[in-house]
């Protein structure tokens, strides 16, 4: 996933087959395929303006040059 501002990203197509799911809060908002179920992007609680793009669904996208960090799950909030 990579952030992205709401301004520099345009969904192309694929809209119809997306299914949107929210958790806890109710605030972000998780897209999934509805065919697939593949993750392509979200939308956090903590910056509403940005978004997390899953780079792999990207059409001609190399994300070779994209820094990668290890995370622990259990330690997100």
């Amino acid at each position: 996933m990579v952030k992205v501002h709401e301004s520099r990203f345009t969904l192309l197509s694929g809209n119809d087959a997306l299914a949107e799911y929210r958790f806890h809060t109710m605030t972000a908002r998780h897209f999934f395929c509805r065919q697939c179920g593949i993750y392509p992007f979200h939308r956090k609680r903590v910056t509403p303006d940005f978004l997390g793009i899953n780079v792999f669904c990207l059409r001609d996208f190399d994300p070779a040059g994209i820094p990668v960090r290890r995370t622990v799950g259990a330690a997100m909030k």
